[in-house]
């Protein structure tokens, strides 16, 4: 039976496939580095260079092509997720250090994976470029262009060698269709960004207007802030005070997008793989399992050593079982935690926008400007590395929770000592209950008999004051000596809280596992305290506006003076003074936010709080 299974999951293994995507992938970065300059041709360089310069031919061409803003990119999200993700496969093989072009030293390891990982980020930059390119319509051809050749090679590899040698059937089309998926929705949207970019090119539509700095979202959220609050209407549901509440006025930038979907990508491809690696495992713990069974018919059950080895047999059958029923909640929990980060990510940047950095520790609450910078660099990958170690030691975890679930509740009943196995349970939860009682007990006394009375009918507890000073000493000196040994079990609980704690929640760097004082060894939260930051510096929508209606003050000024005739088109009706416009929506801001008028500072005549009380009064008007 166990060669039968073998050799159905070896079905090509002698598989010789036409494509080669290590090999092709070197290849590649031929027509990468030809859309990059073709890009970069049409890329305009903002500022030019003296006319000394040796490029000087060049004129304003070959600019920099950038594949996204990290920062401040909330258009076609999707679009760079799903780019994202079509590198999960090469990711995974970064991750797991099988993608080495070079052979080297030991030592030499890091500067490898570096320049894999600049080749692999070389070879899919086409996706990303052509994606943010001005130029649609080039864009769109060439991006289309090579999103079908990747498209094709992955159908070929697919077609030519669709089995493998650990999952059997299809193990190729398991590892790649993710990456197959990502592709052909490239492809369509390459194909959209065309078909939309050749009638403006035709000019049959008008060009489309220049991109604005602030955002519809971060307009509508300023608008929300500048409007008087009105009260909630309605509860709030279940789901959204326990779990998630949409904001219309929020929007996640394209980094997180881009995080998720990778994540999720390389969680999926990541179970395969260690799917794979168990079904190995199983293999040998069978041929193994075969030999003890050979041994224990050669004795016939009599050897010394043959309860050894029935225990032996048991606990691999248990421990594979509950490997395989772990591989779902593990899997789950890591899932649940990307959304989470989500809307982590959301209630902290609200928090900063709002001015409150209590959530972050003293020492977090002023990061270092270069350290931010290199935070949000490191993010995403780091994310997604977190995420799938995570997984990981969640899923050991479970598993020998699972085997010590196994020995303490099921196999005592298939060994028929059930009765034993609940006599044993029942004293353990007697036992605990005795203890955390008498823990209870001591604050009931404590409360009751030790503390002076109330102050006030409203109070709520008594005030730590002491009472019965003498039955007091004689109480706490008496329960010293027992409370060693309670100590004892404090310790150890401790212990495994923090250990279970920590292990469950190793894949969130929202938060750190580090105890107060130590965070700062905690270098995932650093990276996600300094992308806080950063984002939070470059894409305030307060601060957004507010550079927004410089900018547009500012052309606006700068196209009046270009007027050679200006005047001659301004309106001829009432002048408006610009003091008096600004008074009034002084007086509106401050009629919609009563609070504001407190903090003002106090003129003559009337004073910041007799103004406060005015505004009621005009607001109910």
């Amino acid at each position: 039976m166990l060669a039968a299974s073998t050799r159905t999951r070896r079905l090509n293994v002698t598989c010789d496939s036409s494509v080669d995507r290590e090999v092709f992938l070197h290849y590649s970065l031929i027509p990468s580095l030809l859309i990059i300059l073709v890009l970069s041709f049409l890329q305009r360089r903002e500022h030019r260079r003296q006319r000394d310069d040796t490029f000087y031919l060049l004129g304003d061409h070959f600019g920099i092509i950038m594949p996204l803003d990290f920062v401040g990119t909330f258009s076609n999200r999707w679009s760079y997720g799903v780019a994202f993700g079509a590198t999960a496969n090469k990711v995974m093989f970064l991750f797991s250090e099988g993608y080495q072009p070079l052979k080297v030293p030991q030592w030499a390891q890091a500067f490898v994976l570096l320049l894999g990982g600049m080749e692999v980020g070389l070879s899919y930059f086409p996706f990303f470029a052509c994606l943010s390119s001005e130029f649609r319509l080039v864009s769109s051809i060439l991006g289309f262009s090579y999103s079908l050749t990747w498209f094709v090679l992955t159908i070929l590899q697919i077609s030519q060698c669709p089995h493998g040698q650990f999952l059997g059937r299809f193990e190729t089309l398991i590892f790649y269709w993710p990456s197959l998926l990502c592709l052909g929705f490239l492809l369509g949207r390459f194909l959209y960004m065309f078909l939309k970019a050749l009638p403006t090119r035709l000019g049959l539509e008008p060009q489309a207007e220049e991109k604005s700095v602030l955002e519809a979202h971060q307009a509508e959220h300023v608008k929300r802030l500048l409007r008087k609050p009105c009260p909630q209407e309605g509860e709030k549901s279940w789901f959204q005070a326990r779990v998630y509440e949409w904001d219309p006025f929020f929007q996640y930038p394209s980094r997180m997008i881009g995080t998720l979907v990778l994540a999720f990508i390389c969680l999926y491809l990541f179970i395969v793989m260690e799917f794979c690696v168990f079904l190995l495992v199983r293999d040998e713990l069978d041929i193994f399992e075969d030999r003890l069974q050979s041994y224990l018919n050669h004795m016939n059950e009599t050897g010394t050593l043959t309860p050894v080895i029935l225990q032996v047999k048991e606990l691999i059958s248990v421990s594979k079982g509950a490997w395989v029923v772990t591989i779902f909640p593990a899997s789950l929990t890591c899932i649940s935690y990307l959304f989470h980060i989500l809307a982590c990510y959301r209630k902290h940047i609200k928090r900063l926008w709002a001015g409150d950095k209590d959530f972050l520790p003293q020492k977090f609450q002023s990061p270092s400007s270069a350290a931010s910078v290199v935070a949000i660099a490191r993010y995403s990958g780091w994310q997604i590395a977190y995420i799938l170690w995570g997984y990981l030691i969640i899923h050991v975890v479970q598993s020998l929770c699972g085997v010590m679930l196994m020995y303490s509740l099921v196999m005592p009943i298939l060994h028929h000592r059930g009765l034993e196995m609940l006599r044993g349970l029942g004293l353990g939860v007697l036992t605990l209950f005795v203890v955390v009682g008498l823990m209870i007990l001591q604050v009931w006394i404590a409360g009751r008999f030790f503390l002076q009375p109330k102050l006030g009918t409203a109070d709520k507890q008594k005030p730590l004051a002491l009472h019965n000073r003498r039955a007091f000493h004689n109480f706490n000196y008496f329960l010293f000596f027992y409370n060693v040994l309670l100590g004892l079990g404090a310790c150890l609980s401790r212990l495994l809280i923090s250990c279970l704690l920590g292990t469950w929640l190793i894949a969130r760097i929202d938060r750190t596992i580090m105890q107060s004082g130590y965070e700062d060894a905690d270098m995932g939260f650093k990276a996600w305290v300094g992308m806080l930051f950063v984002d939070h510096y470059h894409t305030n929508p307060v601060l957004v506006s507010f550079c927004h209606i410089l900018i547009t003050s500012h052309r606006d000024r700068k196209l009046q003076k270009t007027m050679k005739y200006w005047y001659l088109n301004q309106s001829a009706g009432p002048r408006v003074s610009a003091r008096a416009r600004m008074r009034w929506l002084l007086l509106q801001t401050l009629v919609n936010n009563p609070r504001l008028a407190v903090l003002r500072k106090s003129k003559s005549g009337h004073g910041s709080r007799e103004f406060a009380q005015i505004l009621p009064t005009c607001s109910d008007c």
